[in-house]
C-alpha cells in the first residue's frame, strides 16, 4: 500500500463536472494498493496517517498530527502510484492490485479513517479532476510493503 499525503488548505474532486468531494483544511491522500495488501496493512496505514506529525505547533514546527476537530481528509484512489516506468516510457501497472480487490480495501480504508475524522472521497475508478492548494508545500509518501 502506498499513500501520497499532501497537507492542504483546500481541495476538491470533480467527476463529470460535479464536485463529489471537498475539504477546506486537512490532508489530501492519493491511495494505491498492491498485491499482498490486506485489512491489516490498511489498519497500519490508517494509524500512520492519523498520527503523522506534519502540522505546525504553536512554534511553527511540524510537530502535530491532524487536528480531528477542525480538519478533514480527501481520499482519492490512485492505482497509478504503482506505475513502473523503469523499462521504456509506458508505465506498467502490473504491481497495482486489481480493481475488484482494491475497491474493497479502499472502502475499508475510508471507513476506518471515518471513525476518527471527517473523510470525503473521489469515485473509485472514475476519471477525476483534483484541485488543491498544497500547504507548505508539504508532501510525504507513506508505503507499507
Amino acid at each position: 500500500m502506498k499513500i501520497v499525503v499532501q497537507r492542504s488548505l483546500e481541495a476538491s474532486c470533480e467527476v463529470d463536472g460535479k464536485i463529489v468531494g471537498k475539504i477546506d483544511n486537512g490532508l489530501v491522500l492519493l491511495v494505491g494498493f498492491t498485491q499482498g495488501d490486506s485489512k491489516e496493512t490498511v489498519d497500519y496505514m490508517v494509524k500512520k496517517v492519523l498520527n503523522l506529525r506534519i502540522f505546525d505547533d504553536e512554534n511553527g514546527i511540524m510537530n502535530m498530527c491532524i487536528d480531528k476537530s477542525s480538519a478533514s481528509i480527501l481520499s482519492i484512489s490512485q492505482f497509478t502510484l504503482y506505475g513502473d516506468a523503469k523499462k521504456g516510457n509506458r508505465p506498467s501497472y502490473s504491481r497495482a492490485l486489481n480493481g475488484e480487490e482494491a475497491v474493497l480495501l479502499y472502502d475499508y480504508f475510508n471507513r476506518q479513517l471515518s471513525r476518527e475524522i471527517h473523510v470525503e472521497t473521489g469515485v473509485f475508478g472514475a476519471e477525476m479532476k483534483i484541485n488543491l492548494t498544497n500547504d507548505g508545500p508539504i508532501t510525504i509518501i507513506l508505503e507499507k510493503e
